[in-house]
Order: C-alpha cells, then sequence, then structure tokens
C-alpha cells in the first residue's frame, strides 16, 4: 500500500478510532466516554464501513498468514451483555479461521489455579501470522477478583504476597507482559466495551423476552449487576494504569452494536495498515523451480 492510500486510509478511520484510544497520555476518566455515542453514523452507514473493513481486515489477514511475521492479540472485556461475543462473530465473519484463533476465558479450573495468573493466557498466545482474540483475559484477575477479594484465596498466593499493593502489582505485570510482546512482533489492541446500566437491563430483558436467548442468561449476571459502581471503578483504574502506546485500550461505545464494531474494526485496520503487510517474494532459486515445475505440468499435459 503506498502512501498516499495508506494515508487516505488512516484519514478515513482515524474518526472511529482517534477519540475512543487511550494510550496513558493525559487523564483518563471513564465518566467522560459516553456509552451512546454513534459518530455521526446511522445504522446503514455504519454497515457500508464494515463491509468495506471486513474487506481490508481479510485482505491483510492473508498478508499476515503468509509473511509469518507478526502476530495480533485482540482482548475484549465488558460487562456481561457488552456485546462481545457478537462483535466478535460480526466482525470476524468470513475470515479463514486456519489464521484465526479465539479464546474464551471463564473461571478458573483448579489446574490453571496452580499456575500464575498470566498462565492460562500465556499459552493461548497467537503464532507468528495469526490473530488471537481473548474474550476476556487476564485482566479478569484485575477485575472480578478485585471485585470479589474471596477468590485471591483461590489462586493459592503465599500469604506474605498479599498486600494492598497487589493490584497495582498486577498492572505492573501486565504493562512488562504486554510491552514484551511488542517487542517480539505481537500487536495488542484492548477494547473495553463501555455499555450503560440502563442498556444492560434492556439486554437483560431481552433474553428473558425470547426463548433462544434464554441460555444466555444467568442469575449470576443479575447478582454483579448489583455491584455495577465497583465494577466501573475497577475498569477505570485498569485503563488508567494499563494503557500504553505499544498497548492502548480503546473505550467503546457499547450502547448501540454496530458503531461499536466500527469503532473496533477501525481499530483493528488501522494497526494492520500500520505494518507494511506484503506478500513474501520467492527468491531466484525458487524462481528456476517454478519454472521447472510449470515445464514439468505443461508436458504432462501433452501425453
Amino acid at each position: 500500500m503506498n502512501n498516499k492510500s495508506s494515508q487516505s486510509l488512516d484519514d478515513q478511520l482515524k474518526p472511529f478510532v482517534a477519540p475512543f484510544r487511550y494510550d496513558g497520555s493525559g487523564k483518563f476518566h471513564l465518566k467522560s466516554h459516553k456509552t451512546n455515542e454513534k459518530g455521526g453514523l446511522d445504522k446503514d452507514k455504519a454497515e457500508e464501513i464494515l463491509d468495506a473493513n471486513r474487506e481490508r481486515l481479510n485482505d491483510f489477514q492473508e498478508k499476515l498468514y503468509a509473511q509469518d511475521r507478526w502476530s495480533l492479540l485482540l482482548i475484549f472485556q465488558g460487562m456481561d451483555a457488552s456485546g462481545k461475543d457478537s462483535a466478535i462473530k460480526s466482525i470476524f465473519e468470513g475470515i479463514n479461521p486456519q489464521g484465526c484463533d479465539v479464546h474464551s476465558f471463564k473461571q478458573p479450573t483448579s489446574h490453571e489455579l496452580d499456575h500464575d495468573f498470566m498462565w492460562r493466557s500465556t499459552i493461548a498466545l497467537p503464532e507468528r501470522g495469526r490473530i488471537g482474540i481473548f474474550n476476556r483475559s487476564y485482566y479478569e484477575e484485575c477485575l472480578v477478583t478485585r471485585v470479589h477479594p474471596e477468590l485471591l484465596d483461590k489462586q493459592k498466593l503465599p500469604p506474605r504476597l498479599v498486600t494492598k499493593n497487589i493490584w497495582h502489582e498486577r498492572f505492573e505485570d501486565i504493562s512488562a507482559f504486554e510491552r514484551y510482546l511488542a517487542r517480539n512482533g505481537t500487536v495488542v489492541l484492548k477494547f473495553f466495551l463501555n455499555l450503560s446500566k440502563e442498556e444492560q437491563r434492556e439486554r437483560f430483558l431481552e433474553r428473558l423476552d425470547e426463548p433462544a436467548k434464554n441460555w444466555k442468561f444467568s442469575m449470576g449476571d443479575i447478582t454483579e449487576r448489583a455491584l455495577w459502581p465497583r465494577y466501573m471503578a475497577v475498569y477505570q483504574d485498569i485503563v488508567r494504569h494499563t494503557s500504553t502506546p505499544l498497548a492502548p485500550w480503546h473505550v467503546v461505545p457499547a450502547d448501540h452494536k454496530w458503531f461499536a464494531r466500527v469503532v473496533i474494526l477501525s481499530a483493528i485496520i488501522a494497526a494492520l495498515d500500520k505494518l507494511d503487510l506484503k506478500f513474501p517474494r520467492a527468491d531466484k532459486a525458487s524462481l528456476q523451480e517454478f519454472k521447472q515445475v510449470r515445464k514439468a505440468l505443461l508436458e504432462e499435459g501433452k501425453d
């Protein structure tokens, strides 16, 4: 992609990326980020943008896989019903599954609890040339575990290590880990789907009213909903302390699912566009071999 087309694409994407991207510079207040932002779009225009960006994503993914140098890690966090599952399904529709892996991190197993808090995520990291999607992630161990301190006991840490500084120590460890990934060719993009409490209520009611969505509902969701202010305070702390230029957070307005998808996919395309992805060129020796193979195949066709 030449500089002119790259700049043009950057200009197209910027309105849907820059306002929602936080890289740690300046102050961050979650309340200053609207949950119902539409970016001046309607649903039809948003779908046009999504279609164009899905085509770009398909092209970038092929080159990412063929070049086999970079990998892309996408982290999705958000309250229940914030739209993580549906966003992943919509954005990666039509993508070659050979080059993409999705991992959903639920309650840790006893085996996982016998390791450090990042172990189960570390073993799921994307290989070079691949896209890795984390539906929830190691950030849960600074979120749910912080809102429910009793869960920390199950991690079997030596008591002397469980101090009032443990959360900031985890923020430091995560930031160092993400810096390490970036320095080794993994592009890290993080998305917090910023849903309003009222919109969550509407989505919960929809799950209850539609039989096909009943399976998505859990009474535990209501229990966690009662802790909304605590969750928002912890999310704000996470974004403040783990946003860096190498691993920025994108605070995605999630009340309108279609606009959330525009923001997420625009951020992904903008990041991939900066990698100068290209199909590998064959060396002279390989080209000579190709000529010989081609000649043999043509001769075979004369029989």
